[in-house]
């Protein structure tokens, strides 16, 4: 029994690290193995219930010209164009709407095409029972921008802010709203202001001419591009044109059109030659 006991004393040690050997080849994997081996299989989960074309730099879906496109980039629903890197955008009133509008004419003249917002009665203050002023409906969604990146956009108006008495902080501060959400939506496209046709202050323009030259000041503080047209239908001898007081015929709208054209282009507001690669959408 002592031989027996002696014995067992020796193997002893030897046991226990036999024991301790199997159990560590049996053991589970420390929390940063777990971590490890997991993650390429959350990303992959991951990578599966991410949403296609979320970023502005991807491009749209696979949706025909004319579709409506939820912009993940800004969460507004913004429309589909077949060509937007050759497009203007006119955003305008009742001097724009009309299909081959003087507005229309002197930019489709310098060889772009054309994509127009906006609505007549309307203006940076002015709204109609339709629709609001230019940055409140574009905020509410009553007319939709393009998605993408246009070459260049124009704004047009501010007749009907005089027509309505609107004063010039109010005509000021809008102005200022729109510029800014469209420089931060668009900041690789160019832009330009048109003013307000009228007759010219010597010639009975009143408040349209007073709200040309503000515009105008408004263009020069944000850098931006401006035509004046406070006294073209007296300088271009429009005024015979007129169908209204404040509307021209088709005549004058081909004469006013070359006359647009002329003074875009004079900014350097032609468009430019195509890289290599076209524009990516921005946020």
């Amino acid at each position: 029994m002592r031989k027996a006991s002696a014995v067992f004393r020796m193997l002893a040690p030897l046991i226990a690290v036999g024991v301790l050997a199997a159990g560590c080849g049996t053991s589970q994997p420390s929390p940063a193995a777990t971590s490890r081996s997991a993650a390429p299989a959350a990303a992959a989960t991951a990578a599966a219930e991410k949403p296609r074309n979320v970023t502005p730099e991807s491009p749209a879906p696979n949706l025909p010209a004319g579709s409506l496109y939820r912009n993940p980039a800004n969460n507004r629903n913004e429309i589909v164009l077949a060509d937007v890197r050759h497009t203007a955008v006119l955003i305008g009133d009742s001097q724009s709407q009309p299909k081959d509008s003087w507005p229309q004419r002197g930019i489709a003249a310098l060889g772009y095409k054309l994509y127009v917002a906006g609505m007549g009665g309307t203006g940076f203050v002015a709204a109609n029972d339709k629709t609001g002023n230019y940055i409140d409906a574009l905020q509410r969604g009553d007319w939709v921008l393009p998605y993408g990146s246009p070459p260049l956009i124009v704004i047009q108006g501010g007749g009907n802010d005089a027509a309505q008495k609107a004063t010039d902080a109010q005509i000021a501060s809008n102005a200022e709203r729109l510029l800014a959400v469209l420089k931060k939506r668009y900041p690789g496209s160019r832009m330009a202001m048109i003013g307000t046709l009228a007759k010219g202050a010597a010639n009975g323009g009143g408040r349209r001419t007073e709200v040309d030259a503000l515009l105008g000041r408004v263009a020069a503080k944000n850098n931006i591009p401006f035509v004046s047209t406070g006294d073209w239908l007296t300088r271009y001898d429009a005024a015979k044109d007129l169908q209204d007081s404040v509307h021209i015929k088709p005549s004058g709208h081909e004469k006013l059109g070359k006359v647009l054209a002329g003074q875009l282009a004079a900014l350097g507001l032609a468009p430019r030659p195509d890289s290599d690669a076209a524009p990516q959408p921005t946020s």
